[in-house]
């Protein structure tokens, strides 16, 4: 043999060695480090799993209280807000002439619904009920707010009308 045909025999030999230590060694030790990775994720995963616990039940309770301090039951937000609104209306001597069904928009998964209705009183008393509204029960944003006086042909009183848009987000 000449040196030409044993060197290309040597280094088909030395490739053919590296295969064979990667199938047979090299291959299992970087299964076995991928499997000792993940098992060192799930080990943190199961070591802070009592604390994540801990978080868990301080938020829900923390989301419990705003429910109760922001008047949320479990019925849907027109009706809560319908009844903050009467209770409102009640106590300062408004009334409500009309709460229409609310306007519904979906865009990216997300929906804004926009409710509309009209309150007749004083005006300090309308921007109580609209302070109260977006700032102490935050049931939405005030869009839009636009009073009207009004005149009653049969007494010759006037009254003052306001058209309220709260838009909310689900």
């Amino acid at each position: 043999m000449s040196n030409k045909n044993k060197n290309i025999l040597l280094i088909v030999g030395f490739l053919l060695f590296v295969i064979i230590c990667y199938n047979l060694a090299i291959s299992k030790t970087i299964a076995q480090k991928k499997q000792y990775s993940n098992l060192k994720k799930q080990e943190l995963l199961f070591k802070n799993a009592p604390k994540q616990l801990s978080l868990l039940r301080q938020k829900e309770m923390y989301y419990d209280s705003l429910l109760i301090k922001y008047q949320l039951d479990g019925s849907s937000i027109q009706n809560n807000l319908l009844r903050t609104i009467n209770l409102f209306a009640d106590v300062n001597n408004l009334k409500v002439v009309n709460f229409l069904e609310p306007h519904h928009i979906s865009i990216n998964e997300l929906t804004i619904n926009t409710y509309e209705f009209t309150l007749e009183g004083e005006y300090n008393s309308i921007n109580n009920l609209i302070y109260q509204l977006e700032q102490i029960t935050k049931f939405g944003e005030v869009i839009n707010l636009h009073f009207e006086k009004k005149k009653n042909f049969r007494s010759g009183r006037h009254y003052l009308q306001a058209r309220v848009l709260v838009k909310s987000f689900e």
